[in-house]
């Protein structure tokens, strides 16, 4: 008798947009032995049902089925970092079926996006690029004090998961001190090791690059991390109750106060979510000069309404929730889709699981 060949994995890609042919290509081969079907998505039209009935395996953004329509799926995996949008919904609320994200593309190119934002400001680059435009050649005098550089500043990044090691990576690079701030506490070098995807010659997967480990969900620590005197604070967390607006006037005034720069006052880079800032305490700061500027990713909402008063922030860098986009993101986040059905074809724990109990 022939030996009974195992039932392969139907995945179910669902995206918002249609995929480039060659990216199409590349993924059909990344995965030969199993079924695989691309179906676009439409704003108000819901994704037939017999098509998520298919499906085994789903990779989405956005689109999930109802629970009766997922009695086949075993995993889901999102092409964000962050589940926020997706865990309240009843296909992952009232069911047990196991999420996966793709935390740990992001990295390197938001380390990228918040270096240019950082050097953006300290350069000077905005009057210099202005200058060449009216074809001007500008007096040593008008930059020689505006200028700074990142040599032996303080940095502090709160969530020190894949994006954030990659922050630090670059930061230390260019000659920065790197302290972390995690929820838990990090006491031993294996509690420190990164065990999620790693895109290779990036992060910190030992964790040792910062001068020190801090942690703590209440107040209290919050307020000791943010009173090592630094220079830049970098906000890395997942959206949850517990960082709901856990920046505002009081964090503002706290950093700086025990900036270490007198010269250079704080400047905050948030590559989160935009609700963990109260972003009207952020305008305020920005108008009165506690902070010499800030980088955004994200707000609250998105998009952001042309007539909000976060566009006009002074000394305000604004884009919108681009920063870790690249031709590099779909073929990554399908690559941490490949280690996890091996994984899970093994029966070993899965990467960048989501765990409910934790909410992230």
């Amino acid at each position: 008798m022939g030996s009974i060949e195992a039932p392969r994995e139907r995945i179910l890609i669902v995206f918002i947009r249609d995929l480039p042919p060659a990216l199409i290509k590349e993924i059909r081969e990344e995965f030969p032995g199993y079924e695989l079907k691309i179906h676009r998505s439409d704003p108000g039209i819901p994704v037939p049902r017999e098509i998520w009935r298919w499906a085994t395996v789903i990779v989405t953004f956005h689109d999930l089925p109802d629970p009766e329509d997922a009695v086949n799926v075993k995993l889901i995996h999102t092409v964000s970092a962050g589940v926020d949008h997706l865990i309240h919904r009843p296909c992952i609320k009232d069911t047990n079926i196991t999420l996966t994200s793709s935390s740990g593309l992001h990295g390197p190119p938001i380390a990228e996006w918040c270096v240019m934002n950082w050097l953006v400001a300290s350069r000077n680059f905005i009057s210099t690029h202005e200058a060449q435009k009216r074809h001007r050649w500008g007096a040593l005098e008008e930059y020689l004090h505006k200028y700074h550089d990142q040599v032996g500043k303080k940095i502090g990044i709160l969530g020190y998961g894949s994006i954030g090691r990659q922050i630090a990576r670059v930061s230390a690079a260019l000659g920065m001190t790197v302290y972390a701030y995690t929820a838990s506490p990090k006491p031993t070098p294996e509690s420190r090791r990164d065990t999620g995807y790693i895109v290779p010659g990036t992060g910190d997967q030992d964790g040792s690059i910062p001068a020190s480990w801090h942690h703590g969900t209440d107040k209290e620590s919050i307020h000791s991390f943010l009173s090592l005197g630094l220079d830049h604070l970098v906000i890395s967390l997942p959206l949850t109750p517990q960082t709901t607006r856990l920046l505002g006037k009081e964090e503002f005034a706290l950093l700086h106060e025990k900036c270490s720069h007198r010269r250079c006052k704080p400047y905050i880079t948030n590559i989160s979510r935009g609700k963990v800032i109260d972003q009207d305490a952020l305008i305020e700061a920005l108008e009165s000069g506690i902070l010499s500027g800030a980088a955004l990713d994200v707000t609250d909402p998105e998009p952001l309404p042309k007539d909000h008063p976060l566009w006009d922030a002074p000394n305000l860098q604004l884009s919108p929730h681009v920063s870790s986009m690249g031709t590099e993101y779909f073929p990554r986040a399908m690559d941490i889709l490949k280690i996890n059905l091996r994984r899970m074809e093994k029966g070993e724990e899965l990467i960048n699981e989501f765990k409910r109990k934790r909410g992230y």
